[in-house]
Formats: C-alpha cells, sequence, structure tokens
C-alpha cells in the first residue's frame, strides 16, 4: 500500500513540474518582452553618465522640452555647491527613503493606489526622486498604469547605473521651482538674490514646499507674504528635518523665527488662502535616513 502511494505522489509531481516550468517560461517570456520593448522605446538611461538634461521652458501651453548635452551647461550646479539644508528639506519632503530604496518606494506605491482607487482617478504620483528624473527626461507626461509602470522599471535602472549622488544632482537642476524656470540655481537668484550654496534651512524649505506645484504654490513670493498654507508646509517641513537630523532643536527653533528676504508686513495665520490642501506627507517613517545620508 505504502509502495503504491509512493508511486501515486511521485506521478503526481511529475505531472505538476513541466506546469511548473511552463508558468516560470512564460513569466520570464513576458518580462522580457517588456524588457525588450523598454530597451527598444527609450534611450539607455546610462547616457546620464556623461550628458546634461537641459529644460528648455516653450511657454505657458506646452509641456517643457528636456534635450541632453555633453557639455555641462551654464548655470548647472553641482550636488557638493548646494546647501546641505536645501537638501535636507527637498529629501524629507519629497522622498524621505530616497538614500534606502532602489529607485521606488513601494510602500507609497501602495498608498497611492489606495488613495486612486478610492477617488476613481489617478490622483496620487507616489513617485520618487528617481522617478522624477526618469519621467521628465524620457517619459510623456501622460498618466496611465503603463507609463507608470515604465517609469518604476526605468528608476530601478537609474538607481543601479547612477547612483544616488548623480541623480540627486540631476534632479536639483532640472526641477520646475518656478514659471518658465528649473533648476536650483535659478530659483535660489530668482527667489532669495544667493546661490544654491548660501540657502538657509527656512529658504530650502520654502523652495522644498513649492515642489508639488510650483506655479501655484509660489503666490506667497507673488504677494510678499506667507500665505497659511506656506507657513504650515515650512513649519512641517523644518520638524521633519530635525526627526531625521538635518537640524538641531535650536536650528529649527531659529530658522521659525527668520523672515524670507521677500517678506513684507507681519504673517496672520488665520489669512484666507486659496491653497487649502493639506501638505503632503510622502516619507515613510520607519525608514528614516541617517543624517550622514544626506
Amino acid at each position: 500500500m505504502s509502495a503504491l502511494l509512493y508511486r501515486y505522489k511521485s506521478r503526481k509531481k511529475g505531472a505538476f513540474r513541466p506546469l511548473l516550468a511552463l508558468v516560470i517560461l512564460a513569466s520570464l517570456a513576458t518580462f522580457g518582452g517588456l524588457y525588450w520593448a523598454l530597451e527598444s522605446e527609450f534611450p539607455d538611461v546610462e547616457v546620464l553618465r556623461d550628458h546634461y538634461p537641459v529644460v528648455r521652458y516653450r511657454g505657458p501651453n506646452e509641456p517643457p522640452q528636456t534635450e541632453l548635452k555633453r557639455a555641462r551647461p551654464p548655470g548647472w550646479v553641482p550636488l557638493a555647491a548646494i546647501s546641505k539644508h536645501a537638501i535636507g528639506a527637498v529629501l524629507v519632503s519629497e522622498d524621505w527613503a530616497f538614500y534606502s530604496h532602489r529607485g521606488y518606494d513601494l510602500a507609497q506605491i501602495r498608498e497611492a493606489m489606495q488613495h486612486d482607487l478610492k477617488t476613481g482617478r489617478f490622483a496620487r504620483g507616489a513617485s520618487t526622486i528617481t522617478q522624477q528624473v526618469v519621467r521628465n527626461v524620457f517619459l510623456s507626461k501622460e498618466k496611465s498604469l503603463w507609463r507608470k509602470l515604465k517609469e518604476v522599471l526605468l528608476a530601478i535602472r537609474l538607481d543601479r547605473t547612477l547612483g544616488k549622488r548623480r541623480t540627486l544632482e540631476i534632479y536639483f537642476n532640472i526641477a520646475e521651482w518656478g514659471p518658465g524656470f528649473f533648476g536650483i540655481g535659478q530659483a535660489s537668484q530668482f527667489y532669495f538674490e544667493k546661490s544654491a550654496g548660501e540657502l538657509t534651512a527656512r529658504e530650502g524649505a520654502f523652495l522644498a514646499m513649492l515642489l508639488p506645484s510650483p506655479r501655484r504654490y509660489s503666490q506667497s513670493f507673488r504677494q510678499k507674504k506667507l500665505s497659511a498654507f506656506a507657513h504650515r508646509s515650512i513649519e512641517a517641513i523644518l520638524a521633519k528635518m530635525v526627526r531625521a537630523q538635518v537640524l538641531t532643536d535650536w536650528e529649527r527653533d531659529q530658522a521659525r523665527v527668520q523672515r524670507l528676504s521677500f517678506e513684507q508686513g507681519d504673517f496672520d495665520a488665520g489669512d484666507a488662502s486659496e491653497e487649502t490642501e493639506e501638505f503632503p506627507e510622502s516619507f515613510d517613517e520607519t525608514s528614516d535616513p541617517q543624517s550622514s545620508s544626506l
């Protein structure tokens, strides 16, 4: 009886093996086809090792155009020349887990998918800094699951190919900081008339606050007065910088009482503002980066 049972189990295992092999082959074929499609549709991300992306503004009704240049363009700011406080403010605001993820943040993608399913639209992107670089250099602005998948896969390759410092440097030089201008160099001169290396913690927090929607959130600069939304956002970013060990408690307290150079008049906490949405929590507190990473 036991011998018959053994032969029966062996036949079951033998019948299962071809099915398992078929599933594995189908999965590999699907992934291989997807990889080939990406290879044929986009240039290799390795081109960013020795080329510099330059963003061209084409007017308010046209998307900006990104070109790759072999020579370093005028106004390009090396990462080492950017204020540590400005870098820290952007990281805790845009991509808390930047130094620990591999190009994408699975927790943020999961939360974004749940949010989008509830709202019935692509309302929350959950893109890491690496994904934003990929999207701005290589991809279109269309919102679809296929474009998002390409973005994630290329971000993985970019993270593996370029590393963190080069990726972060590119991001700071192509991000939009206001209507018609791109890069931290232009932003620091436009808003504060100083170099990117001279930015204070409060100025860095203000620039980080602009990034989700610089044309909308820059109304504080145009009105020469922080809106209630801008004030709350800057306070939130400064608090995150303390938790990430970019600032000490004393430095945060000093930054809170400083005034930005364009501010006129006193801040009114009850000031009405069209910017009524809450400041987005875009980081995972369980993966706080060490201060040495920033």
